[in-house]
């Protein structure tokens, strides 16, 4: 037997695997992967592990979709990894790969199609390899290349069609509007969806079409007006701050006078004085040694 963490690869017959941690998969999805190696072959073996007291059976660690994929393809023996891996190391492994697959495959599945039409392959071959459409293709190799990571995402979410993330990408303000608008009266964009397409073109519009980029500035044209509007901002808030400062003068001026007339009192003085507060901030001092009225 192989020591612990050692790995190879074999054909392994289906019925002598045994998926020890299932759990559901969406139709949709299932059938991408089984039509995926049905026209491109298996990428990616899957990884099994012994079974404790058998010399030929094995427990499933990771790829129950390529598992059942092959099963459906009427495939006797699929690759495999084989890995000696302890019980709760397996369904660790196991639990690691099922929260991985719940995340978007936006950014790797999406780029490889860009990747794919870079390496040469056309719009119909990189369809038929990933049981795409080919306007979807075409659509999505065409933000690839705008850089419109914020509207793929979208696309790869369900969010919105992809023709009219395309049209976002390309078109001004008044071809938004009209996109927005037929794909309301086709269904394709209904209420929550609508909704939330409004938000994504608004996210686009502030913070650009990157998911790291930060909020896009605006080129500065600077005329008359923006000069006018700006002298006249800064002019009110001058006005402010003298208004304040007058505020805080008279109530100054109060609080001398208040203390002015207490301390000529014999008796508050010696009351102060025999509580050791015999003390006063400067300024106070200063106005009260001044003679005449408080000005």
């Amino acid at each position: 037997m192989n020591t612990p963490n050692e790995k190879e690869i074999r054909l392994i017959p289906l019925d002598k695997i045994t998926v020890v941690n299932p759990r559901d998969r969406g139709q949709t999805k299932f059938r991408q992967i089984v039509n995926n190696i049905a026209n491109i072959g298996l990428k990616k073996p899957i990884t099994v592990t012994p079974k404790p007291g058998s010399d030929d059976e094995f427990l499933l660690v990771c790829g129950q979709g390529r598992y059942e994929a092959y099963e459906t393809l009427g495939q006797n023996e699929i690759p495999a990894i084989v890995t000696d891996v302890s019980e709760d190391k397996l369904f660790l492994m196991s639990l690691v790969e099922n929260l991985a697959r719940r995340m978007p495959s936006c950014v790797e599945m999406l780029h490889e199609i860009g990747a794919m039409k870079e390496r040469g392959n056309s719009f119909a071959d990189i369809a038929k390899k990933t049981d795409l459409a080919v306007s979807y293709v075409r659509g999505i190799v065409k933000l690839i290349q705008r850089g419109e990571e914020r509207l793929l995402m979208a696309v790869e979410r369900g969010q919105i069609p992809v023709s009219v993330a395309v049209t976002i990408a390309v078109a001004d303000d008044h071809d938004i509007q009209r996109a927005l608008t037929e794909a309301y009266e086709s269904n394709d964009l209904r209420g929550k969806r609508l909704l939330a397409a409004r938000r994504l073109i608004e996210k686009r519009h502030t913070d650009g079409k990157s998911l790291r980029s930060g909020p896009r500035r605006a080129n500065s044209v600077v005329s008359g007006k923006i000069l006018l509007e700006t002298y006249q901002t800064e002019s009110a808030k001058q006005r402010l701050v003298v208004q304040k400062s007058k505020l805080c003068e008279t109530r100054l001026l109060f609080v001398v006078s208040a203390i002015r007339q207490l301390v000529e009192d014999k008796k508050f003085v010696e009351l102060l004085r025999s509580e050791d507060l015999d003390t006063m901030p400067a300024y106070l001092a200063t106005e009260l040694s001044r003679k005449g009225p408080l000005t």
